[in-house]
């Protein structure tokens, strides 16, 4: 009831957001974003030049990613193969009472940011996240539970990023056709690394902590350094992004996630006044976890035999070396701006090679729809402006 009750208080505030957007007087240029912004950019990708300087900008991005089927390394694993009995003669066997199968991860996006000179940028985005991840039982457990296995869930807010960008570079300082930004940032641990795994059939286990991948943030301050570069010949536009996170010591669970690198390379091509299409290629590598959970490790969690730290891990999830890889994916696009100041972004990311430090679930594909405005101040050049162009038929 309270989360229903949450959930209402949200959507509220965002419609009323939207209403105060929508009512803008300012007039869009002819391409889908600010000139300023260079043009056109993916929404994404955080980053993609610098905004109009004395405006605001706001993104909404709910988001759906789908994992199924495991991985270790580049070769896939069968679950069977990992399910048996964890012990066997009072040794290990390098089998497991539970494995995961398939993972759906919701995510909410919230994202507003200010201009504040023609160079510096500062935003700062919100996460909610929904996490199921089913798991099967091996015999023993299937026997004990009448179930074959069960559904993993955690939920709330994830962590919070501060962003700024400052632009380093640009032909142009009001409609750039080449720039290059600096990115730089702090995720703030507001996520929680409590989530219990409530869902267990067994009374017991309801009360352990679910496993790393099932918490909802880092628990650490992680700063965030990048490089972008965008550059434009309407009606095309393009631009190359990286960005690295780095953790740089143990949250209050005694561990902490690997460091993570993000590259990305987009081109799109504006075939109408209102529409365009963007095609991508996206890199990520992140290490392994570093440290141990601490109930892990005094057996309170994750244990074949609960309080017996010596004990198998019940799962595969409960091995810090179970996480990260390298992994590059390809995203299509399609952007429609239905009014001045607004655009509409439907993008599918599908895998192209993942090498995984498993056995860990690989990702089938991800659908993010974004909803962006820019709220445009007296303050700023396009106050009460109307359309403009170069003459250039699309873009500038």
């Amino acid at each position: 009831m309270r989360k229903a009750i949450s959930n209402k208080r949200f959507i509220g505030v965002v419609s009323l957001v939207a209403g105060l957007l929508w009512g803008s007087m300012a007039q869009a240029y002819v391409g889908l974003c600010c000139g300023k912004c260079g043009g056109n950019m993916p929404m994404n990708i955080p980053g993609g030049g610098v905004p109009e300087t004395h405006e605001f900008r706001f993104k909404l991005s709910p988001m759906f990613m789908h994992m199924g089927g495991l991985r270790d390394g580049t070769r896939r694993v069968d679950p069977d193969d990992l399910l048996g009995m964890p012990v066997m003669g009072g040794m290990p066997t390098g089998k497991f009472m539970a494995v995961p199968t398939s993972m759906d991860m919701y995510m909410l996006n919230l994202t507003a940011g200010y201009s504040f000179t023609d160079d510096l940028f500062g935003g700062v985005m919100f996460m909610w996240k929904w996490n199921d991840m089913e798991m099967r039982f091996n015999d023993m457990m299937q026997g004990m539970t009448g179930r074959d296995g069960f559904t993993m869930k955690s939920s709330g807010l994830g962590d919070t990023m501060l962003m700024g960008k400052y632009r380093l570079f640009t032909d142009d300082p009001l409609i750039p056709r080449r720039q290059v930004s600096l990115l730089f940032g702090l995720s703030l641990p507001t996520g929680s690394i409590d989530e219990r795994n409530t869902e267990h059939p067994v009374p017991m286990r309801r009360k352990e902590l679910a496993p790393y991948g099932m918490q909802l943030g880092s628990g650490t301050f992680d700063p965030i350094i990048g490089l972008l570069y965008q550059g434009s010949s309407s009606p095309w536009w393009w631009g190359l992004n990286a960005r690295y996170t780095a953790r740089l010591y143990d949250n209050d669970r005694d561990y902490r996630l690997g460091d993570e690198v993000l590259l990305d390379g987009y081109a799109m091509f504006q075939f109408h006044p209102r529409w365009l299409v963007h095609a991508q290629l996206n890199g990520r590598y992140q290490g392994s976890i570093r440290g141990e959970m601490d109930e892990f490790r005094s057996g309170e969690s994750g244990h074949v035999v609960q309080g017996d730290p010596g004990s198998p891990a019940a799962t595969a999830l409960w091995d810090p070396d179970n996480y990260g890889g390298t992994q590059l994916f390809t995203t299509l696009g399609l952007q429609w701006q239905p009014a001045p100041l607004h655009i509409i972004d439907l993008s599918v990311s599908l895998p192209l090679y993942q090498d995984l430090n498993g056995p860990q679930l690989e990702e089938d594909y991800r659908i993010m729809l974004t909803w962006y405005v820019e709220l445009v101040t007296k303050k700023s050049r396009r106050y009460g402006m109307k359309v403009q162009s170069s003459g250039s038929k699309l873009g500038f």
